[in-house]
């Protein structure tokens, strides 16, 4: 989210399969509808190194820092959503884009485990940077994704400062219902050598860090 963004939008396409889809950071508020490919996962809490790991269920870093709730966006109907109105419950706060080949691994994941957790305080909601967010609305509708889908690019900056350095799409962070955060992963979770975990495993991954925090 430094002017530079779009240096790296020649391999899109070539990403499209792997853990995570790499971006300068650098500030600009020009939409990138491509980027190029990243080989690694940085999990600030990484699984095993087996193939497919047993989740680490700890449930908070040692480390975890308070989140930022200070944002207004549009949502795909173009109404404002706050994100303090999400405070007291159990957060994952997902930056993706519609053309990022890993966050359509991970999408089916969020919504069953939307659908699963949200009566105990569970809430995921998404933020769609680098791209032109008009494209969302029939991306959500085709996945039918359930949660909020929102539109990050106007406040690129902000997010980049309160969250960064955004160095790919996904990014995702768990929030505390205290409001700390208390994971975060750049991609899929679960990569070995570069390799891409099926989307059962970045379900249970997940889905292990959210049942310890509610």
């Amino acid at each position: 989210m430094r002017k530079g963004w779009m240096l790296g939008a020649v391999a899109a396409f070539a990403a499209a399969f792997t853990a995570a889809v790499a971006v300068p950071r650098m500030r600009n508020t020009a939409k990138a509808p491509e980027a190029q490919a990243a080989t690694s996962s940085d999990s600030a809490k990484a699984p095993g190194a087996n193939a497919t790991p047993a989740p680490d269920t700890a449930a908070c870093m040692a480390d975890a820092k308070p989140a930022n709730f200070n944002f207004t966006l549009k949502d795909i109907d173009g109404k404002d959503v706050k994100l303090a109105d999400y405070k007291g419950k159990v957060i994952l706060l997902d930056f993706w884009a519609t053309w990022c080949g890993p966050c359509k691994i991970e999408i089916p994941a969020f919504i069953d485990l939307y659908n699963t957790y949200k009566p105990q305080g569970f809430e995921v909601v998404s933020v769609v940077l680098l791209d032109r967010f008009v494209n969302a609305k029939p991306f959500a509708l085709k996945m039918k994704m359930n949660y909020p889908v929102l539109d990050g690019d106007p406040q690129q900056n902000k997010i980049d400062d309160a969250y960064g350095p955004l160095f790919g799409l996904p990014m995702s962070f768990l929030i505390s219902r205290d409001g700390l955060v208390c994971r975060k992963h750049l991609g899929l979770p679960a990569m070995k050598d570069g390799k891409e975990p099926d989307a059962k495993t970045v379900k249970d991954i997940f889905e292990a860090e959210i049942k310890a925090l509610l």
